[in-house]
């Protein structure tokens, strides 16, 4: 048997958590979206971009076989913990590490920084494909299915209740993860389609312009680096904002003109950005400004001292000192055990 896997199931954001008849929520794991599938001979991990994941986490292709009672297509998330027990989280720059080109090191991180996979929908089981199954269907046989697998699957919960979802979103970040997702009890598996409801945290947040990276068009700003200053008085990079439109583009270069740096001789002054495994051989660089001009961003959350995704522009604060934008502003998320939310 070989499967046909799908693209899989998408959310569109929402503001709140809605409290309507009919629906299923979720925590929301921030990992690698993976459909995983085991045809009873060989297991396929494919990301969310059908990109191929399956080299790069051997102690799960180990373990499917191993752990599950037969052939299956899991909708999940590969995500990877790290912490004293009792006090794990979700680590995201643990689980971004794993993708590495060196086989040594894969072999290595599967043991050091193992993955676990978050299982939250079934697409197939054995013969019979589910796609057009609604989710209560779907979600029935993998509880019936997972029934006594233990670790590396897991999987997650759900509730019908709103208020308890609520209680999740503001509980669960604290172990790492990103949201709650609502799922419609009556709906079939839709591929690459934005049928489910994610929720988010929405916070606001007051940082200094740092540079700015020319768009790859080579026409205006493609994304603006922002930072926060810490206890030490130092400017750290935190994030960067992107997005805007080609007008908008332009025009920023207009209004951030009178802050770019400049050496002696009154060329340009550019700096070197952080390199990392997904910027492969991008031009990474950027026009250093002045740290003068503070922005009102909108973010969702943090991971360590950097913003977890890029944020959001939402308007010049000509009235913040630079000086006044650190740390302290950001919200302080209270630690919660991810061996809890996982029980």
């Amino acid at each position: 048997m070989r499967y046909d896997v799908p693209a899989p199931m998408l959310a569109k954001g929402v503001d709140a958590i809605p409290d309507a008849a009919g629906l299923s929520f979720e925590p929301k794991w921030d990992g690698f979206r993976v459909l995983a599938a085991w045809d009873g001979t060989e297991v396929e991990l494919a990301s969310r971009g059908a990109k191929p994941l399956t080299r790069y986490f051997p102690e799960i292709v180990d373990a499917l076989p191993r752990v599950l009672p037969g052939p299956c297509v899991i909708d999940g998330e590969l995500v990877v913990a790290t912490g004293e027990p009792g006090a794990q989280r979700l680590d995201w720059e643990a689980l971004s590490a794993r993708i590495h080109p060196a086989a040594s090191r894969v072999t290595r991180l599967a043991t050091e920084t193992p993955a676990m996979l978050i299982a939250f929908d079934l697409i197939a089981e054995g013969d019979d494909p589910l796609v057009d199954a609604p989710f209560r269907e779907r979600r029935a046989r993998l509880e019936r299915m997972l029934a006594g697998v233990g670790h590396p699957v897991h999987l997650t919960r759900t509730t019908l209740d709103a208020d308890v979802a609520g209680r999740w979103l503001a509980e669960f970040e604290g172990a790492g993860l990103d949201g709650v997702v609502a799922k419609r009890l009556d709906e079939p598996y839709a591929p690459g389609k934005r049928t489910m409801l994610k929720i988010k945290h929405a916070r606001t947040a007051d940082v200094v312009a740092l540079g700015y990276r020319v768009h790859a068009s080579g026409a205006g700003v493609g994304s603006l680096l922002v930072g926060l200053y810490g206890d030490d008085g130092e400017l750290r990079q935190v994030g960067g904002v992107s997005a805007f439109t080609a007008a908008r583009r332009l025009e920023l270069v207009d209004e951030l003109a009178p802050l770019v740096e400049r050496d002696a001789d009154g060329e340009v002054v550019t700096g070197a950005g952080e390199r990392s495994r997904f910027t492969g051989s991008k031009d990474v660089s950027f026009v250093r400004l002045r740290p003068e001009r503070v922005l009102e961003v909108r973010y969702d959350q943090l991971e360590g001292a950097r913003f977890r995704h890029t944020v959001q522009f939402e308007r010049w604060r000509p009235d913040r000192d630079a000086a006044s934008c650190t740390f302290a502003q950001l919200e302080q998320i209270a630690a919660y055990d991810l061996a809890a939310v996982l029980d």
